[in-house]
């Protein structure tokens, strides 16, 4: 007996339908429109809030537009009809904002699963108790009352005793605090019975303040929502974003969850422009260095490529160079992961995994722009190293970075990864080297005389560097050797830096080291090879330009720089 299930059958039809409705969609697309056709039912496809604030949503459903991704400044729009007089009309409210307009046609199941995802933004719009905005004119107001990391606490507590805070607004606290006091990332940590706020400054974590888990359970689903996470992951890692507008400078915030013994750590890494728009000769290399360097990224064509490890600056050096070379005369593109800043003039891509778009086959695609410059965010694989030197031999300018200790061992590693050292001497033009010191309070830092092993350790770098003809800056290995030490005041956070500077080295590609590369050599051939250009290590540039006028301290150069390295 054949048993008859009305509802399994009107599902099948209802999918049937959908289907239908896909492929019509996908064909009109393609067909009719000639723009690309996406299905936003599809799993891992997250919508993301911040777009979603471009429109209403009485405007996007009446107008059958649906804002679903914002990356850096383009705008990802999925419409039912891109024939509609107010489609033209909202992408050229979207140009005039300053974001570029990328069109996809999807059917009516794609765009119901954007619009769904009001109720969560129109929450937050309407109630500042649970809400999920982050207001910019907040931030402001509360950054003006911050000036020590201790201020942070002082408001919280405040709030707190008062019983009138919200989620949001211990959340603006902490985001206030981190872009008055310029930190890099803050750190959530949930520990037994607390949870830990940290923030990175100048390169070093300082404790903030602490939470209840109660109250981190809620700052969790914000911190998510915010971000366009599924607030049901919490086993398994999520990476998201979201942006805060102060006085018309976008900060990109760049959120990663990770599972953890007593609950879920959150950082929230913070991209502001004003921290990468460094000039070149602001970046601490001494007037020899500076020289060198803007004289070879001058070249027509070369490839210059800056080691070091992660939050060491390679960024932005990279970032100065292209700034100091720019010219309307020359084509720029970029291959990076992410954008941390937006320059004027410069074509500028993102790495994105998921659509097959790596540093790999962005460099192949940026060679067929016909482009002058070409920086790479790193070179990571064989494929992309050979791929980056043919492009310096072909007449190409190529910036990019590799991970290694020091400049000697950039040549190892490049060949390691596969290139030729036939080739790699015609290609190569500087290996570069950078770490960052924290630079001493000069409102509190107090002078000291050295103690004995601090005096000889200085004076064998100090005849080191003579022997090898370096420019010592007037400085003598028998002068009387002081120091300066961190006391730490209000204007520093009590911690004795504030800033940070770079310590630096480069090998230039010249005769020597030419005939070098074609024998396989190690670094410490390489390095001793170098020595005779003259140019200071990062050693010896830390010892002369920073520690001994007072820029750093020695304790803090030795913690990033080897002193006992041959």
């Amino acid at each position: 007996m054949v048993v008859f299930d009305e509802e399994q059958q009107n599902k099948q039809i209802d999918e049937l339908k959908k289907h239908e409705e896909e492929e019509l969609v996908k064909m009109l697309a393609q067909t009719k429109f000639s723009i690309p056709y996406i299905n936003l039912s599809t799993a891992g496809i997250i919508i993301d809030n911040e777009a979603l604030r471009f429109l209403s949503e009485e405007d996007a459903r009446k107008n059958g537009i649906a804002p679903f991704k914002l990356s850096g400044k383009s705008l990802h729009i999925a419409v039912r009809n891109p024939a509609k007089q107010e489609v033209e009309d909202f992408k050229s409210s979207v140009l005039r904002r300053g974001y570029a307009p990328v069109v996809f046609m999807a059917s009516l199941g794609s765009l119901n699963k954007v619009w769904d995802r009001y109720k969560e933004l129109s929450f937050a719009a309407t109630s500042r108790v649970g809400g999920l905005d982050v207001s910019g004119d907040t931030i402001i107001s509360l950054g003006e009352k911050i000036k020590t990391i201790q201020d942070v606490q002082k408001i919280i507590d405040e709030a707190e005793k008062g019983k009138t805070y919200t989620i949001s607004h211990l959340l603006e606290v902490v985001l206030a605090g981190a872009i008055r006091l310029d930190a890099s990332d803050v750190h959530f940590e949930a520990e037994t019975e607390r949870v830990r706020v940290r923030y990175r400054l100048d390169g070093v974590l300082h404790d903030v303040v602490f939470f209840d888990l109660k109250k981190y359970r809620l700052i969790n689903s914000r911190l998510k929502l915010l971000s366009g996470m599924k607030l049901t992951v919490t086993a398994n890692a999520q990476d998201g974003r979201f942006g805060i507008f102060i006085k018309g400078e976008e900060i990109n915030v760049r959120t990663s969850t990770t599972p953890g013994a007593y609950g879920e750590s959150i950082v929230m890494r913070l991209l502001n422009p004003k921290s990468i728009q460094v000039e070149l000769k602001d970046l601490g290399m001494d007037d020899k260095l500076l020289g060198i360097m803007r004289r070879e990224i001058a070249r027509p064509h070369g490839f210059i490529l800056v080691t070091g490890p992660t939050g060491s600056g390679k960024t932005t050096t990279l970032y100065s160079f292209m700034k100091e070379i720019y010219s309307p005369e020359i084509k720029m593109i970029t291959i990076e992961d992410p954008i941390e800043y937006h320059l004027a003039g410069v074509t500028q891509t993102q790495v994105e995994i998921e659509k097959d778009y790596t540093f790999l086959s962005g460099l192949r695609a940026a060679l067929r722009q016909d482009p002058d410059m070409i920086m790479v965010g790193e070179i990571r694989d064989h494929e992309t190293a050979e791929i980056a030197v043919n492009a310096s031999l072909t007449g190409h300018m190529v910036f990019s970075t590799l991970h290694t200790n020091n400049a000697a061992g950039v040549i190892p590693r490049m060949i390691d990864l596969g290139v030729s050292p036939k080739i790699l001497p015609s290609a190569l033009s500087v290996s570069m080297a950078q770490r960052l010191v924290r630079k001493l309070c000069p409102n509190c830092k107090k002078e000291r005389p050295a103690k004995a092993e601090e005096a000889e350790e200085i004076r064998l770098i100090l005849k080191k560097a003579a022997e090898e003809g370096k420019d010592l800056k007037g400085l003598s290995p028998e002068q009387e050797i002081k120091l300066y030490d961190p006391v730490g005041c209000e204007i520093c956070n009590f911690i004795g830096y504030k800033g940070r500077i770079g310590v630096f080295e480069i090998i230039l590609t010249n005769e020597d080291i030419e005939k070098l590369i074609t024998t396989e050599p190690s670094e410490r051939e390489i390095k001793r090879t170098a020595q005779k250009q003259g140019i200071l290590d990062m050693k010896e540039d830390g010892v002369i330009n920073k520690v001994l006028p007072g820029v750093t301290s020695l304790e803090e150069l030795k913690g990033v720089v080897d002193f006992y390295e041959d």
